[in-house]
């Protein structure tokens, strides 16, 4: 079952997009690391988003959308079309992450924007993106993919047509020995469709950022503080989203902190030259604690598993990524937006509070 709400059908108008942009189709479940994710990309000069479509998952889809519609409204980008997806996995029920992001997906602390959404759904407009711009737009899903899945079925070949498919989901390779299985809410919640996505014939350009990165991409005390100390719109809404997530997360580690799961996926989409580690092979999927191992095939170290490596398509997976990097490019993009104050040569952000690019105090 899913709640439904008033929305409004719509069809827009846009200008054509921008050549000399990098051109980026987002599939979101809209909860408090999803809009960061939004943030980054909307702060981004060089980026241009052609559309956003939705899915359930952090929240149902309607919700979904309509936080949406919130970043959009804070970045004075409501030309973006908004498309709403699927309500459900293509198997069972869907499993909603209230207990993290709030019954409305930003931690019930926001006024949300109205629920306006185009007339084509999310499927459609995957499909006919990839078709009229082969080659020139990366797909970038950050939920359960169903509404990709759907896609593949509509269109075999979508991979083949996008230049990059970058997916927030799955764990990496198997872990040292020693170490934790990981399992991820995204491809948890749709095994089927994950089957289906990590299955599908593709050029080598899908990657996996998986929780054995994410889990590593820690926003902490000082972030949060030195967002708090600057009194702008844009600022004050990272980190409100930020505090709402610490809400969640202070029970994982006792400090209130937390993982930026979505927000590094989205930032090696955009620069991808902070990855330092990758394995690359064929995915494959492990019932585990009640959820889903979604792993590419191999051993840490890159070898093969000892029952044999299945066929199937290749998937390009995370090891290691530039931590310094990422963290200077994303908080410098929730601090000041669309504003641009400038990154230093190191491509440092100082906002207020900030020594010699990193928060004062650290």
């Amino acid at each position: 079952m899913h709640r439904t709400q008033r929305r409004t059908i719509m069809a827009s108008s846009r200008p054509p997009l921008d050549p000399q942009k990098q051109w980026v189709l987002v599939d979101t479940d809209t909860g408090l690391d999803d809009a960061h994710s939004l943030l980054y990309l909307l702060a981004q000069p060089d980026v241009e988003i052609v559309g956003i479509t939705t899915i359930y998952g952090n929240t149902p889809v309607e919700d979904s959308a309509r936080n949406v519609r919130t970043v959009l409204r804070l970045a004075e980008r409501e030309d973006i079309p908004v498309h709403l997806g699927e309500y459900a996995p293509l198997e069972g029920e869907a499993s909603i992450a209230d207990f993290v992001h709030g019954v409305d997906g930003l931690g019930d602390r926001f006024e949300r924007a109205e629920l306006r959404v185009e007339d084509e759904t999310a499927v459609d407009y995957i499909v006919r993106i990839a078709n009229e711009h082969p080659g020139k737009v990366d797909l970038h899903p950050l939920g359960p993919l169903t509404n990709i899945a759907k896609a593949l079925e509509r269109d075999p070949e979508l991979f083949l047509k996008y230049r990059s498919v970058v997916i927030m989901g799955g764990a990496g390779p198997y872990p040292a020995p020693g170490g934790a299985t990981l399992t991820d809410a995204n491809t948890a919640n749709d095994r089927r469709a994950a089957e289906i996505v990590f299955g599908a014939a593709n050029r080598g350009n899908v990657v996996m950022v998986g929780v054995n990165v994410t889990a590593t991409a820690i926003l902490d005390e000082h972030v949060y503080a030195s967002l708090r100390a600057i009194d702008t719109a844009w600022a004050q809404f990272s980190a409100g989203v930020l505090d709402a997530y610490n809400d969640f997360y202070q029970y994982k580690w006792g400090r209130r902190i937390s993982s930026a799961h979505d927000g590094l996926s989205t930032v090696i989409l955009h620069r991808p030259e902070i990855v330092t580690g990758w394995i690359e092979g064929p995915v494959d999927f492990t019932p585990y604690g009640g959820s889903l191992a979604t792993r590419v095939a191999l051993t840490n170290d890159g070898l093969p598993l000892v029952w044999g490596t299945p066929d199937g398509a290749v998937t390009r997976a995370v090891t290691s990524f530039d931590a310094a990097q990422f963290r200077r490019r994303f908080v410098h993009a929730l601090a000041y937006g669309t504003s641009r104050a400038p990154l230093d040569p190191a491509g440092r952000a100082a906002p207020a509070g900030w020594a010699n690019g990193r928060p004062a105090g650290e």
